[in-house]
């Protein structure tokens, strides 16, 4: 898989390397660093800043036209990656009757069945505003069902139906479909989830 190679090849270049983490930020990701002292080394400097705020030709060692190259982006096969990803998703996913949000919200549903909205939204990464309409019509399909907490009328319990329980069973066959589009070995798929955890963790606490 042409994209996922692509990453590989940005998470693995060599020490001294620049590799930009986002134009907007004006930012050379040196590779061999750790990530949370990269961004603490050039965030004390420029992270919160705003744009006009920013003189380009002040930062020493920064070259505007390698900063701009598309092949120096780190963000740009992590956006591929994650397109081409849920794209490979969808046949399989289709079978089912499942767009990829609602696979993983029954995802975590089959592993922790009865939370809060709240609480799914904060393992699935959404707010209520998508949220709430994701639950509604997977609702509406007859997959789980959404109530008032007895112990606090303010919380609301989702819980799966039996036809949402019954999917998990065909569901299982979709992560072996997928692990022979990605072609990682076990280290390479824990090794890029690592990264990628560390990725989505500084961007989630960085300043904005």
């Amino acid at each position: 898989m042409a994209i996922v190679r692509k990453f590989a090849e940005v998470l693995g270049k060599k020490p001294g390397t620049s590799v930009i983490i986002g134009a907007n930020r004006a930012t050379h990701l040196h590779w061999g660093m750790e990530v949370g002292d990269a961004a603490r080394e050039f965030g004390k400097t420029y992270q919160g800043r705003a744009m006009n705020d920013i003189d380009v030709k002040s930062i020493e060692g920064y070259d505007p036209d390698e900063a701009l190259k598309l092949s120096n982006q780190l963000c740009f096969p992590l956006y591929a990656c994650s397109k081409e990803v849920i794209r490979r998703y969808t046949p399989y996913l289709d079978s089912l009757g499942l767009t990829y949000t609602q696979y993983i919200t029954l995802m975590v549903l089959w592993e922790n069945d009865g939370i809060t909205v709240g609480e799914l939204g904060e393992k699935l990464l959404l707010d209520s505003g998508t949220l709430t309409p994701l639950l509604k019509k997977m609702e509406a399909h007859g997959l789980l069902t959404r109530h008032r907490s007895e112990s606090d009328e303010r919380r609301v319990v989702v819980s799966l139906t039996q036809a949402g329980s019954d999917l998990k069973a065909e569901a299982a066959k979709v992560p072996l479909a997928m692990a022979g589009c990605v072609q990682l070995s076990p280290e390479e798929g824990a090794e890029l989830v690592r990264l990628l955890s560390k990725v989505l963790d500084n961007v989630r606490t960085s300043r904005e």
